[in-house]
This record gives C-alpha cells, sequence and structure tokens, in this order.
C-alpha cells in the first residue's frame, strides 16, 4: 500500500476500531482461562499480549515497504502533542535491558522537523529513544514527510493500540489536539473513541482545573467514569477552591496517584454545603512517622489514614522483627487491650 493510501485509511473514521479500548468487546476463549486469582492474571497476560500485538500491527502497516536507517537519538524532539504525564522508570529499565541485550527489535517513526533543519520529530517511540540516549547507541527509525494531522492519527492510533495510557492522559492529549485546531474527527480517529467519549473526555478537562490534574497525576486504575463523575463534583460553587488547597496539602503527594483521586473524590462534597454546614472534612488524611532503634539495625515507617494503618519495616532486622511481632500478635493485642482499660479505668 502506497504511504498516500495508508495514511489516508488511518484517517478514516472507522479504522481501527478494534482497537478502541472504550468501545465493549467480546471475551476471547483463552486455555489459560480459569477461575481464581491465577485466572485473572492469566487473563490480564493475554490481554496485555494482544494489545502489544494490535501496536506492532499498526507500526507495521505505518512502516510497510519504508527504509529503515540509524539516527542520532539528539537529533530528535518530541511530538508536538505530548501524550503521557509521567515517566514510568521502571517500564523503562526494562527497556533498556531489553535493548542491551538484543537490539532494537522494531523501528520507531519520525518526520523531518517542521521549523529545523536536520532534525527530526518522533511521532511514536519515544521510549525506545530514550533507551537508546541512555545506552549511547543510535536509533533505528524510518523517516516519513507527514502533515501534522498524519502525524498526530499516527502517534494517538499507535498509542491507543498499547492501552498503556490512562483515561485522563487521553483526555489531555484529545485536549491539547483540540487547542491545536483539530476537529473532533481528528481526535476520534486518533485515539478511537466515538463522540460520547470525546464529549466526557472535554467535560473532565474543562471542568477539572488542570493544576488538580495534575497534582493527581496518571491514576492508571481510574476509568473514565469516575473522572466524569468527579468532574461534576466541580460544578458545585467552592470545590475548585476546596480541591486546590486539598491537594497542596504535603500529605497529598505522599499516595500513590489512584489513591490521591480516591481522596481528593472522597473529600469533595456532592453537592452545595447549607449555610452553616461545616465543609466536609477529609476522613482518610494521612499521616507518617518513622523511628529507629539506637543501634540503627532497623528503620520503621508507620502511617495512618483514618481508615488504614501501614507498618513498613526496612533494613537487616527487618524480616525477623516481622517475624516476631507476627508471632507474637496475641499477646501484643491483649496488651494493647490492657491499656486501654487501664486508660477507661474499667
Amino acid at each position: 500500500m502506497s504511504r498516500k493510501g495508508l495514511l489516508a485509511g488511518l484517517l478514516e473514521e472507522d479504522e481501527f476500531t478494534a482497537v478502541n479500548p472504550d468501545a465493549p468487546t467480546a471475551p476471547i476463549p483463552s486455555p489459560r482461562s480459569g477461575r481464581g486469582a491465577f485466572g485473572m492474571m492469566s487473563r490480564a497476560a493475554d490481554e496485555m499480549a494482544t494489545k502489544v500485538e494490535a501496536a506492532q500491527e499498526i507500526e507495521r502497516k505505518l512502516l510497510a515497504g519504508e527504509s529503515v536507517i540509524e539516527l542520532d537519538p539528539d537529533q530528535m524532539d518530541s511530538s508536538f502533542v505530548l501524550d503521557r504525564m509521567e515517566q514510568d522508570d521502571a517500564r523503562l529499565d526494562e527497556l533498556v535491558e531489553a535493548i542491551k541485550e538484543r537490539g532494537q527489535d522494531s523501528p520507531i517513526l519520525v518526520r523531518p522537523h517542521p521549523t529545523s533543519e536536520n532534525r527530526y520529530q518522533i511521532v511514536f517511540g519515544h521510549r525506545r529513544v530514550k533507551a537508546a540516549r541512555l545506552l549511547g547507541r543510535p536509533v533505528r527509525a524510518v523517516v516519513k514527510p507527514l502533515t501534522d494531522r498524519e502525524h498526530v492519527v499516527a502517534q494517538g492510533q499507535e498509542n491507543s493500540a498499547r492501552a498503556d495510557l490512562s483515561f485522563i492522559e487521553r483526555a489531555i492529549f484529545a485536549a491539547k489536539l483540540a487547542e491545536s485546531g483539530f476537529d473532533n474527527q481528528i481526535i476520534m480517529n486518533a485515539l478511537s473513541v466515538n463522540k460520547t467519549v470525546v464529549s466526557k473526555m472535554a467535560s473532565v478537562t474543562k471542568q477539572v482545573p488542570v493544576a488538580i490534574i495534575e497534582a493527581v497525576g496518571a491514576a492508571r486504575g481510574i476509568g473514565r467514569d469516575r473522572w466524569y463523575d468527579l468532574s461534576l463534583k466541580f460544578r458545585i460553587q467552592g470545590n475548585a477552591g476546596r480541591g486546590m488547597a486539598y491537594v497542596a496539602r504535603p500529605e497529598f503527594g505522599e499516595s500513590d496517584s489512584d489513591e490521591r483521586f480516591n481522596r481528593l473524590f472522597d473529600f469533595l462534597p456532592s453537592e452545595e454545603p447549607k449555610d452553616g454546614a461545616p465543609i466536609h472534612q477529609d476522613k482518610t488524611q494521612a499521616s507518617t512517622t518513622s523511628w529507629v532503634p539506637a543501634d540503627k539495625s532497623l528503620s520503621v515507617t508507620m502511617k495512618t489514614t483514618g481508615k488504614a494503618f501501614t507498618l513498613a519495616l526496612k533494613d537487616k532486622d527487618a524480616t525477623r522483627f516481622g517475624d516476631w511481632i507476627s508471632q507474637n500478635l496475641e499477646g501484643l493485642y491483649q496488651a494493647f487491650r490492657q491499656t486501654e482499660k487501664t486508660k477507661t479505668g474499667d
């Protein structure tokens, strides 16, 4: 297929609808499917493998018949529309090790930079470029002269197929495309979504302040419905200010991204507080303390959220002390109950 024919196909409304992560799909039978945690993990692995294969198929179609050359990663700039909120260092480390062992399996796609001579703009393959920079080696790449429209559709389709972007990252990507002047049809094609999903994405990014989205982060375990429900809370007068003050608390950033979302969601009231009524208080406000013995053979971190208490042990005595606590829980709990009786005079 020619470049013109292929890119025209990418821009057709129904192209690549099979990789739409928001569309309902029929379950795929798997010989490893089963009940329980193992079955769930097996199905998740199968689904991830299917998504990776879909992304690789899109890459093969885009790169079919093109020459692969080696380029200096320092000649490359990121896409003009970024689609990730945060870098997954663990996955990047895995990619670096994989390329170190067996080389770069698949080339990336770049286009000649539209405003800078002798430079290139990455369409997809940003992590492969970062890995190559860390390894000090050239990048295997295909160079295609793409328009901005072709660029964002190819970038979005490849990322949508991999499904490694969270809902809010994809919503922000859609908002950036809209701000850059792209119409809804291009946004739908780039993200493989329908008008309803684009509308919900727009609602979220318009209602929830950008600073709050950035404070929450990618929230990979939070889907579109939960984000949409959160956006409805920001229609309530005063919630924007409450939310900004809440995410500015130092302890807010100590949680992971999904927990930050849930804490913010629980904190914000769902209706306008009545005159004189107290503003909803955070029931899960985190508090973290630490303790180290004189010999420094142990490091203990204690964290309470109001609903849960966690105890983390580190350093050389951590395992043995943890085992001792586990074996003496009954006696420790009885001592605690006796202390409580003493305090109350029972």
